[in-house]
């Protein structure tokens, strides 16, 4: 029988891969004199991380979640991510369109979850 941990710890995994992704693939972008080989190089280090977690995190959650949820929970947090990311690494603004735009793919991400 599936436990509470079993439907929040695949979740929170997923967080913690983001963030590891998003500073793989963007995080580069605020240090742009960098070499390009260096970039790569550092990115592919960092993305490691983000697989240590992210394959364990599908594995558990694939016990309590469709593969559509466990898609669907992983664009969420990295819209989640990546707008947060955007806001205190890359000092960018987000707008209300963007706002809109990340709830509309929220909204239809819910029709995933329904019965």
């Amino acid at each position: 029988m599936p436990t509470t941990i079993s439907f929040v710890l695949p979740p929170l995994m997923l967080v913690a891969s983001n963030i590891f992704m998003t500073f793989a693939w963007y995080g580069h972008l605020k240090h742009k004199g960098t070499a390009i080989a260096l970039a790569v190089t550092l990115s592919w280090g960092i993305a490691f991380f983000e697989y240590c977690l992210a394959v364990p995190a599908n594995r558990l959650g694939s016990a309590v979640y469709s593969t559509a949820q466990l898609k669907t929970i992983q664009e969420v947090i990295t819209l989640l991510v990546f707008a947060g990311f955007s806001v205190f690494w890359l000092k960018e603004s987000l707008t209300w369109n963007h706002a809109i735009g990340f709830s509309l793919i929220a909204l239809g991400a819910a029709f995933v979850f329904r019965g």
